[in-house]
């Protein structure tokens, strides 16, 4: 299975059932991880410390991958809700190649949203540690929205640093799970500790994360090399 039938997955995932619910999004996520195999894992990992740690230099191409593939959900999403367009593979297409071209120009605006994206998931995963209620998890997410987003257009190298340690960190959580699920001999629990204690993911995506800030933070202020 690949990245881009996992993201579909995803997509489809959003509209299957009635209501939403962190758990069930959870819940989602780990069936996704474990459908990964051991060489993806790695690549997951391979590429998420790229991003940690070298993504302020490939910020630009970090940026146009990323609203290819949001463009790719949103295209195969689009041909569900819009009737008389029933190829999902063209809808996905034609929104992955729209996205892709139009953040090419206004880079600096796609990566202001991607630093306003990752303030929201960083606040809404603290919000769901401490194991407030779902109902209002949109509410906490809005804050990091707003938080991000404005950091990011005041001083834009913080946007890069941000949303590159957040994705960087989500590529590293994903596959180091998908390879301890498959090499390890407790799998139940791991499956329980993952999916049934709240703090354990937003946990263990802001380590990474934050590790990838501050050695991202030191790389940028001392490089003489790189320019926006």
């Amino acid at each position: 299975m690949d990245c881009f039938t996992i993201l579909a997955q995803a997509a489809g995932g959003a509209d299957a059932g009635s209501g939403w619910s962190a758990a069930r999004q959870i819940a989602n996520y780990w069936e996704h991880v474990i459908s990964l195999g051991p060489l993806e894992a790695f690549m997951f990992i391979s590429f998420g410390v790229v991003w940690l740690f070298y993504g302020w230099r490939v910020f630009k191409v970090l940026v146009v991958i990323s609203f290819a593939l949001l463009g790719l959900a949103l295209g195969m999403a689009a041909t569900r809700v819009i009737q008389g367009l029933n190829n999902e593979f063209v809808g996905g297409v034609v929104g992955m190649l729209t996205l892709a071209i139009l953040s090419i120009p206004l880079m600096r605006w796609a990566v202001s949203m991607l630093g306003a994206f990752a303030g929201a998931i960083f606040t809404a995963g603290i919000w769901y540690a401490c194991g407030l209620s779902d109902k209002y998890l949109p509410a906490g997410a809005l804050i990091g929205m707003i938080g991000g987003g404005m950091i990011s257009f005041i001083v834009f190298k913080i946007a890069v640093i941000l949303f590159t340690s957040m994705g960087g960190g989500a590529l590293v959580l994903t596959g180091s799970l998908a390879l301890l699920y498959q090499y390890s001999s407790a799998k139940t629990q791991i499956k329980d500790l993952v999916t049934g204690e709240k703090w354990v993911l937003p946990v263990a995506l802001m380590v990474p994360m934050l590790i990838g800030l501050i050695a991202q933070h030191k790389f940028v202020k001392g490089s003489k090399e790189w320019e926006i």
